[in-house]
């Protein structure tokens, strides 16, 4: 320890930095700037088959009685009917701010509609996402983040407004 003070010491005294700059970009990379967005997934759809095969036929006498019945075997399988994905889709970047008044008019829009049976508190708490999760999945988007998209169909958001 006491040899590579010394050396820390050197490198930051000749100006070398130790520590990379880290950039982080929250999108698509093709997303145009002021936009916002939030990471969608799309969970795989599985399928369990069971099926039942003939493990041994069944053994009759002579008089065609059933000495032995047949006996089966059961078999499970699952197979991934579609994998999982990944869309990135957009969002108003009020919600991503953090904006109570435009939460609390989230959560107006979704109790008019009967999804959302709580305080209009102005926070994004789970029982707005649980709102919004159904609300957007009548509409094929499985997320409890508001989309641009559905902001617009409640009418939280002009159809072609930036900044929102």
């Amino acid at each position: 320890m006491l040899r590579t003070t010394p050396l820390l010491l050197l490198m930051t005294a000749c100006g070398i930095s130790t520590v990379e700059p880290v950039t982080r970009t929250i999108g698509p990379s093709n997303a145009l700037p002021g936009t916002c967005h939030a990471l969608g997934v799309t969970p795989a759809i599985l399928e369990t088959v069971t099926e039942q095969r003939l493990e041994s036929a069944e053994v009759r006498n002579s008089d065609g009685i059933v000495v032995e019945p047949a006996r089966f075997r059961t078999l499970t399988s699952t197979r991934i009917v579609q994998e999982r994905g990944e869309n990135w889709f957009e969002i108003p970047c009020a919600l991503r701010d953090g904006d109570p008044a435009f939460i609390a008019q989230i959560q107006r829009a979704l109790a008019a509609r009967e999804l959302y049976a709580g305080d209009i508190n102005g926070m994004y708490d789970p029982p707005t996402r649980k709102a919004v999760r159904t609300f957007q999945a009548a509409r094929g988007l499985e997320s409890g983040m508001l989309s641009k998209t559905s902001a617009q169909t409640l009418g939280l958001v002009e159809l072609g407004r930036n900044g929102i």
